[in-house]
C-alpha cells in the first residue's frame, strides 16, 4: 500500500502518536482493560454521549419487538464495546506474535486450513467486535497472506498509523478502488509466494445508485457493497463469512462459514444475500457487538 507522503510536522506528530500507543502496549491488561476502558466508556457515554441518538434511533428500528428497557440495556453495553475496541485498536501496537495468539483463537483451525491452503479466497467481515484482529489469520496459517480492503484516511498522519498497526510479515492493506488491479498484479505469484485472503468489510454503508440491490436486513430496506460478490464471481473465489465471538474484554473466537465454494452456479446478488442472513443472525445473538453508531441507513428505498 502506497504510504502518503508527510510534511516535517506531520512526522513528528506520527511518531509521538506511535510512540504513546507502543508504551500503551506495554501496559499490564488489567490496567488496559479494567482501568483504562471504564474511563473511555464514561467519556464516552456520560460526557461526550457520542452519537447516543444515532444509535437510539437504529437500535429501536431494527429491533421493534423489544422494549425500552431491553434496548437501553443493548445501548449501553454497545458503548462499553466501543470503548474496548479502542483499547483493542490502540493494543495493536504491540507486535507481538505471542500477544496476538492470546487475544484471537480460531475454532476448528486447522479444518479450516486444510481446506483453504494453496487457494486464494475471500473473508467477508463486519464491524463486529474487534474486526481488526481478523488479520491475525496469518499467524496460523503462514503460507497465506491477509489483505485487508478498506478505505484510505482523509488525514494522511492517521492514514500512516493504521498502515502501521495493520501491516505486518504475515498482514497488508489495499485501497478498495485499487483492490481488482492489485489482485490482478498478485494473483499468478502471491504475495512474497503466499496465498492471498481478500479481507473485506461488507456491512458500511454504500454509494446509492440507481441499480442499487436493496436487501431486507434488521426490519430495514439495506444496501450492501457487492465488491465481494463481484471478485467471488469473476475469479471464481470461495467466499466465508467470518464471524467473531467475544469470549471476555480483548479476547476473541474466530470461526468461518462457507458462502460459497467458488464453483458453484449462483444468481446476481445471491453470495451477499448469504452474508446479510449470515450477519443478521449473529446480530441478533450478540447485537452489543455491532457497530450501531454507524449512520447504516442515510439511503431510504
Amino acid at each position: 500500500m502506497e504510504t502518503p507522503k508527510l510534511n516535517l510536522f506531520q512526522r513528528l506528530w506520527l511518531e509521538i502518536l506511535w510512540g504513546g500507543m507502543r508504551l500503551f502496549a506495554m501496559l499490564p491488561y488489567w490496567f488496559k482493560y479494567y482501568v483504562v476502558e471504564n474511563l473511555f466508556f464514561c467519556l464516552l457515554y456520560y460526557v461526550l454521549r457520542y452519537r447516543r441518538q444515532v444509535v437510539w434511533d437504529n437500535l429501536r428500528n431494527s429491533f421493534p419487538e423489544k422494549s425500552e428497557r431491553e434496548l437501553w440495556i443493548i445501548r449501553r453495553r454497545f458503548y462499553r464495546t466501543l470503548a474496548e475496541i479502542f483499547v483493542d485498536t490502540v493494543d495493536l501496537a504491540h507486535k507481538s506474535t505471542a500477544r496476538a495468539r492470546e487475544m484471537l483463537v480460531i475454532a476448528d483451525c486447522e479444518e479450516q486450513a486444510r481446506r483453504v491452503h494453496g487457494h486464494d479466497w475471500i473473508a467477508m467481515l463486519a464491524h463486529f467486535g474487534c474486526w481488526e484482529y481478523c488479520s491475525y489469520w496469518g499467524l496460523f496459517e503462514p503460507s497465506q497472506m491477509v489483505v485487508a480492503v478498506y478505505h484510505p484516511l482523509r488525514s494522511p498522519v492517521m492514514e500512516c498509523l493504521y498502515q502501521r498497526l495493520r501491516n505486518s510479515s504475515y498482514a497488508t492493506t489495499v485501497a478498495m478502488h485499487d483492490c481488482v488491479r492489485f489482485y490482478l498484479r498478485h494473483r499468478a505469484t502471491g504475495i512474497e509466494g503466499k496465498n492471498m485472503v481478500l479481507g473485506l468489510i461488507a456491512d458500511q454503508n454504500p454509494p446509492r445508485r440507481p441499480n442499487s440491490h436493496w436487501f431486507r436486513f434488521l426490519n430495514q430496506d439495506t444496501i450492501f457493497f457487492d465488491g465481494g460478490e463481484k471478485l467471488a464471481r469473476r475469479f471464481r473465489l470461495p467466499v466465508y463469512f467470518v464471524r467473531m465471538d467475544r469470549l471476555q474484554r480483548g479476547r476473541y473466537r474466530m470461526s468461518f462459514e462457507l458462502l460459497y465454494d467458488g464453483a458453484e452456479e449462483v444468481a446476481e446478488n445471491e453470495i451477499t444475500e448469504r452474508y446479510v442472513r449470515a450477519l443478521e443472525q449473529m446480530i441478533r445473538e450478540r447485537p452489543e457487538l455491532w457497530m450501531w453508531s454507524h449512520r447504516r441507513w442515510k439511503h431510504k428505498r
